[in-house]
């Protein structure tokens, strides 16, 4: 396992060699196309890139020409668009402020405080609300319980573990990744504990992993919008890029080889590798990881859920950093 200096050292390049392309695209000549298109609507145009960074601050997507969404980075994945059905479950996600791109309303509702509570955070938020026959409902929801109202939340889009080496991040990196997580409400507990203890993303594998679903968006209480998930086509791959890059892979599992309060390594740039309750880590990942570390727990506990054990880690990781 290299050194601590050589893993510094690793950061230190990163940041000195990095350089930033054009993307090798020319401006093309607007002569005889039709009128000039509006500044907005220029890819390479301030007015442009002003309102698509406030069109992805409020989630709705980049606008583009004739009101669509530009297509993403090709750096970026996007998993297919979801939808939340049911009073409770609408006005919850609302509340949470998960992307909406479209609220849809039964025709002849009969309305009460929670479809009275969910139209005016709706308005508010500028979001569109389509008024719809209760067929298209069943058809839209797969014949779920909607209750009248569903709302439709766009696809998440999705980082690259590159994305996540960054030299110029703020304070020593920390990410997190999961190792066959599937429950969402554990993603969205570790996006919130990541953003609560000075992390900077949290990675997912694309196969047999959870996704940024709108129930792991309510969980993380907003962290969502501030802390980027990557996803991985290979983890153990994306785990060597990060040992390439200098980080310090640890993975936690009961049967460690450090205990918690003895991590010698909470001062380096860090992956923290979180495996399925179930399972653990999976071998693969095990073999990548330079040490396994457990928390110690009274005999009458036999393990804390991903979301927990993640948390406890993250913070005492934080403790020794400020330390």
């Amino acid at each position: 396992m290299p050194g601590n200096s050589q893993r510094r050292g690793a950061i230190r390049k990163n940041s000195k060699g990095a350089t930033v392309g054009s993307g090798g695209q020319r401006r093309r000549g607007l002569e005889g196309k039709g009128p000039t298109p509006k500044a907005s609507e220029r890819e390479y145009h301030p007015a442009h890139k002003r309102a698509k960074a406030a069109a992805k601050r409020s989630g709705s997507g980049a606008p583009g020409p004739g009101g669509r969404g530009q297509a993403r980075s090709k750096s970026r994945s996007k998993a297919s668009s979801e939808m939340v059905y049911g009073r409770n479950s609408v006005v919850e996600a609302l509340r949470a402020d998960v992307p909406v791109a479209t609220m849809y309303l039964a025709t002849r509702i009969d309305t009460d405080d929670r479809v009275r509570e969910a139209l005016k955070i709706a308005t508010e938020r500028g979001l569109a609300i389509l008024e719809t026959p209760r067929g298209e409902l069943d058809r839209l929801t797969d014949g779920g319980v909607h209750q009248g109202m569903a709302l439709q939340v766009p696809p998440y889009e999705y980082a690259h573990p590159n994305d996540l080496i960054d030299p110029e991040m703020p304070g020593i990196p920390l990410v997190v990744a999961l190792d066959g997580i599937t429950d969402p409400r554990n993603l969205g507990a570790i996006v919130r504990s990541v953003a609560a203890f000075g992390g900077h993303g949290v990675v997912v594998p694309e196969r047999r992993s959870v996704g940024m679903t709108a129930s792991a968006w309510k969980t993380s209480a907003g962290a969502a919008a501030r802390i980027p998930v990557a996803r991985a086509s290979n983890l153990t791959r994306a785990l060597e890029e990060f040992k390439k890059a200098g980080f310090f892979i640890l993975g936690l599992d009961m049967d460690g080889d450090v205990e918690l309060p003895d991590l010698s390594l909470a001062s380096e740039p860090l992956v923290v590798v979180t495996g399925s309750e179930g399972k653990g880590l999976s071998r693969l990942v095990r073999e990548t990881c330079d040490q396994i570390v457990s928390i110690p727990m009274s005999s009458a506990v036999e393990s804390l859920n991903a979301g927990l054990a993640t948390g406890v880690t993250l913070y005492e990781i934080a403790r020794q950093r400020r330390r």
